[in-house]
């Protein structure tokens, strides 16, 4: 994990459900992406941390949201740092190709908010927040990018009315 200045990081999860496997021919060409955008992911300005499976260099062997569903999940210093990286590198020529490998959303498939610096989100802790935003719409707790709250409105969220959650803010 990379050290920070920051009280609270930004973290973000999404699923993508495959179309085909990832030992599928159909699959190949973003299966061949995959160190690249991670090394990258993990190269870039303000990157601090993402799940990664025990024995394998990323997570697509992980799949809490069903079989065929891979997970991403990640804490960056702040918001700009993963807009930065989503929008502003090679990432976004994966993402831009993402109809190859994966099927249309049709609900919430990407959820961000904050979290205290050095705390790592688990993956229930993940999915948690993916429901929330799925169930509720966005919230200081669970929100998009085009819904984004600050680290200090999260904050005020958590004093405010959800004692007890200390993951909110």
């Amino acid at each position: 994990m990379t050290a920070s200045q920051h009280a609270f990081h930004f973290a973000q999860f999404n699923v993508a459900k495959l179309l085909h496997p990832l030992d599928d021919p159909h699959t190949a060409s973003f299966v061949e992406l995959l160190d690249p955008v991670n090394a990258s992911a993990d190269a870039a300005p303000g990157f601090v941390w993402r799940l990664v499976e025990e024995g394998a260099s990323d997570a697509t062997g992980m799949r809490p949201a069903g079989e065929d569903v891979i997970v991403t999940l990640s804490v960056w210093e702040t918001r700009q740092a993963l807009w930065d990286f989503t929008y502003r590198s090679g990432h976004l020529d994966v993402m831009r190709r993402r109809r190859e490998w994966f099927e249309r959303h049709v609900e919430a498939h990407l959820v961000l908010w904050w979290v205290p610096a050095g705390h790592l989100p688990t993956l229930d802790e993940a999915m948690e927040r993916l429901a929330d935003l799925r169930a509720n719409g966005p919230s200081p707790r669970a929100f998009t990018f085009a819904s984004a709250y600050t680290a200090e409105e999260a904050a005020r969220h958590l004093t405010s009315g959800a004692a007890g959650d200390t993951t909110a803010a």
